[in-house]
């Protein structure tokens, strides 16, 4: 008798190690926690989580560090989507951490999303984990590029980039001393393109702020001719600003002071891998208002703490 065997295409390899490295995550340390925002990463790691440990209970919590300026469709989804797990999801607010006096604003106005990484080691501290699994990709920009699956951070919570642990043939190193931690990242070698080709294949639901949709923008300055920035009561049009309504979808989802819309009008999974295919500007460039001051924006965020 013949058999028939399967070739393994390239989601088929990133998602075999992806399980990989989360099941070394639960049998290297005592007490890691999954980050999920409701976002399409995070989404995914869910999806790779269930293939890693069912019909079993994930053996981590899922954490959520929220700044309060959420964008409602991704929250009602994150709070939907852990329950219809059954999973446990803990959130910690930046504004409990402003109530406590550990992050103090410049302005109201100020975007909060700079202060998460406050907000994350008060949590880290609290509960003691000493692993924390994000979705963060090596292609979003050039700090994450730097960055290893296993992360070693500090008693701190500080990251160095010249200060890593090699990672030899898929060879992971989550030793800490008590007070340190270790940042996890799953899907680091997956692209954009491959988070849309996983979702189509496994039929992940997504909020409702990834599909095109029509809503009102101001043209703000930035890469490729300009970031386009949702007008909310957060995010109001300023004197001379030109309000438009046009059709946009959402490449990535965060804060609503700092994360901006795309013009598109791709309403399915598949027109938006189409729309990626084509693109020339990396997600983050085209649709993170506080990514823009500098290229080293994102590096000295990680250093301090952040994702």
């Amino acid at each position: 008798m013949l058999l028939q065997t399967r070739t393994l295409t390239h989601l088929d390899w990133l998602e075999a190690e992806a399980i990989h490295i989360l099941r070394e995550v639960a049998g290297q340390c005592a007490n890691p926690a999954l980050l999920f925002s409701g976002g399409k990463d995070s989404i995914c790691l869910l999806r790779l989580a269930e293939k890693a440990f069912r019909p079993s209970r994930f053996p981590f919590p899922l954490l959520h560090i929220d700044t309060g300026h959420n964008y409602p469709e991704v929250i009602e989804f994150r709070d939907r989507r852990a329950a219809e797990l059954g999973e446990r999801l803990i959130v910690r607010s930046v504004e409990d951490s402003m109530a406590r006096g550990t992050v103090v604003l410049k302005s109201p106005t100020e975007s909060r999303n700079t202060h998460q990484s406050v907000t994350l080691l008060e949590a880290i501290e609290e509960h003691g984990f000493d692993a924390c699994i994000g979705g963060a990709r090596r292609d979003e920009e050039k700090a994450r590029a730097k960055e290893r699956i296993f992360s070693f951070r500090d008693s701190f919570g500080q990251w160095d980039p010249k200060n890593q642990r090699p990672e030899l043939w898929n060879l992971y190193n989550a030793r800490v001393h008590p007070g340190e931690n270790i940042r996890v990242f799953p899907i680091s070698n997956w692209t954009e393109l491959d988070v849309w080709q996983y979702i189509e294949r496994e039929g992940l639901e997504l909020p409702s702020i990834y599909f095109a949709h029509r809503r009102q923008i101001v043209r703000r300055r930035g890469p490729g001719g300009g970031l386009l920035q949702p007008v909310t009561s957060l995010t109001p049009a300023q004197d001379g600003d030109v309000v438009e309504e046009i059709s946009v979808r959402f490449r990535t989802v965060g804060d609503i002071t700092c994360t901006a819309p795309v013009e598109s009008t791709a309403n399915t999974v598949a027109q938006i891998i189409a729309e990626t295919a084509a693109s020339t500007i990396t997600e983050r460039g085209a649709t993170r208002l506080d990514d823009q001051a500098s290229e080293a924006a994102m590096e000295q965020r990680k250093k301090e703490g952040y994702f």
